[in-house]
């Protein structure tokens, strides 16, 4: 199984890129690609970001949890999870949350909206 590091080092070959070129682009050292390409150090998530980015490959796929470069999630997709509005009834209608492992009903994901409402109005006002 093919390593972090392989996985990049594969990655950036396949483009034709030196580990400066690489390393510019992405804003590091080519010192610190080096490392990474030979696996005496991990990437942290924002480096892995910027290569996922990069690639438009998965994160999940430069950690080895999948074989499938191409898994990522589009563009659209993206930007609606990360602006996700928990309030929203549609929202609470078709997505499942979980705590611990096990389904919020409705009103369990209800009230957790309104905890940290009243939350946030108790800090707020400090």
């Amino acid at each position: 199984m093919m390593t972090c590091g392989d996985k990049i080092a594969a990655l950036r070959e396949k483009r034709g890129l030196t580990q400066e070129d690489l390393a510019s682009k992405i804003g590091i050292s080519r010192a610190s690609l080096s490392h990474y390409e030979k696996s005496r150090r991990d990437p942290d998530y924002t480096i892995l970001t910027k290569l996922a980015d990069y690639f438009k490959v998965s994160i999940d796929y430069l950690l080895g949890r999948t074989e499938d470069p191409s898994n990522i999630s589009d563009l659209g997709v993206r930007e609606f999870t990360e602006h996700m509005e928990l309030s929203d009834e549609q929202i609470l209608d078709k997505f499942a949350f979980t705590v611990d492992g096990r389904k919020l009903t409705p009103e369990e994901s209800r009230r957790f909206i309104a905890f940290i409402r009243a939350e946030r109005s108790m800090y707020q006002d400090k």
